[in-house]
C-alpha cells in the first residue's frame, strides 16, 4: 500500500511521459528523474528498489522504440556484421558491415563502465542538488560541443554511409566513453553522444543517427538485465503503474526521435544547453535556499 501511494498511477503517467522525452532530448532523463520528484514533493528516492524496478520498464520501452523507429537500418547493420563475420573482414564499400562494427566499438566502454560503476554513481549522486549542479555542467558541455565540433564534409552519400565513411573505430571508442557521462544524473546520453560525434566531424544530423543507434542496445541490454527484479518482490506493487508508464514513455519516445531526427536538419545544441544551464541552475537554487 505504501509503494503504490508513493508511485501513483498519474505520477506513473507524468514520470513515464518525462522518460520517454528526456531520454531521447540531450537533457538528461536520469537527472530530470531526480529532480522532479523533489520539486513536486514526492517522496521518492531515485535508490529506491521499487523505482528503480519502475524505470526499467521505461527504458525497455524507449530502446524498444528506438529499434523500431531505425529498423531498417538495424536489418542492414546486423545483417552487415553477418556477412564481415561470414567472409572474416569487412569488404571495401560495405559501409553497413563498418557501421556495425563502429556500433559494437562505441558499445564496449559504456557497457563495461557500466557495469562497473553504475549503482555505485546513482548511489553517490542521486540527490537532487547534486543533479541540479550537473544538469548546469550538461548545459556546458553541450556548449562545448558546439564551440569545438568539426565541420562536417558535405557529400550526397546516405545517412548511414556518410557516417560509415566519417567515423573511425578510435572515434566511436571516443564517443562511447563520453557517452558514459550519462551513468551520472545530470549528464545525457544522447548529448554526450551527439557532442562526441560533432567533435569528430559529424553533422548534427548525423550526430543525433549515431547517438540514438549506439543508445539502442545499451539502453535495451541495462533494462533486460534488471527486468527480473521487476517481477521479484521489490517489483510489488509497482507493476501495474510500470506497464502505464512504458506505454506513456513509448508514446513519448516515438514522437522525441521523429521531431529530433528533423530538428537536427537544421539546428543545433545550443536550444537545449540554454535549457539545461538554467533549469540547472534554477533547481540548484531551490533547493538551496
Amino acid at each position: 500500500m505504501i509503494v503504490a501511494a508513493l508511485i501513483s498511477y498519474p505520477r506513473a503517467i507524468v514520470l513515464g511521459l518525462l522518460q520517454g522525452v528526456s531520454e531521447l532530448f540531450p537533457v538528461s532523463s536520469l537527472g530530470h528523474t531526480v529532480i522532479l520528484p523533489g520539486l513536486l514533493g514526492w517522496h521518492i528516492h531515485q535508490n529506491d528498489p521499487y523505482f528503480l524496478d519502475f524505470l526499467v520498464a521505461t527504458h525497455l520501452a524507449t530502446a524498444i522504440v528506438l529499434f523500431l523507429f531505425f529498423r531498417r537500418d538495424w536489418a542492414r547493420i546486423l545483417t552487415g556484421i553477418g556477412r564481415s563475420l561470414r567472409d572474416r573482414g569487412i569488404a571495401p564499400g560495405d559501409s553497413d558491415a563498418k557501421l556495425g562494427w563502429l556500433l559494437v566499438i562505441g558499445t564496449i566502454p559504456a557497457g563495461i563502465l557500466g557495469l562497473l560503476l553504475q549503482d555505485t554513481l546513482r548511489k553517490a549522486f542521486a540527490s537532487p542538488k547534486i543533479a541540479a549542479s550537473f544538469l548546469i555542467a550538461n548545459g556546458v558541455l553541450l556548449f562545448g560541443a558546439e564551440l569545438l565540433r568539426r565541420r562536417a564534409p558535405q557529400t550526397a552519400d546516405d545517412d548511414d554511409v556518410r557516417i560509415a565513411h566519417q567515423v573511425s573505430y578510435r572515434d566511436a571508442t571516443l564517443i562511447g566513453t563520453i557517452q558514459s557521462l550519462a551513468l551520472i544524473p545530470g549528464f545525457s546520453r544522447s548529448g554526450a553522444s551527439m557532442g562526441g560525434g560533432l567533435f569528430v566531424g559529424l553533422s548534427h544530423k548525423d550526430a543525433a543517427r549515431f547517438a540514438f543507434l549506439l543508445a539502442t542496445p545499451l539502453i535495451g541490454a541495462a533494462a533486460l538485465l534488471k527486468l527480473p527484479e521487476l517481477f521479484g518482490h521489490t517489483g510489488d506493487g509497482v507493476r501495474g503503474q510500470a506497464l502505464v508508464a512504458s506505454i506513456c514513455s513509448a508514446v513519448t519516445a516515438f514522437l522525441a526521435v521523429k521531431f529530433l531526427m528533423r530538428f537536427f536538419e537544421t539546428n543545433t545544441l545550443s536550444p537545449f544547453a540554454v535549457y539545461c544551464f538554467l533549469a540547472g541552475l534554477g533547481s540548484l537554487l531551490y533547493f538551496t535556499v
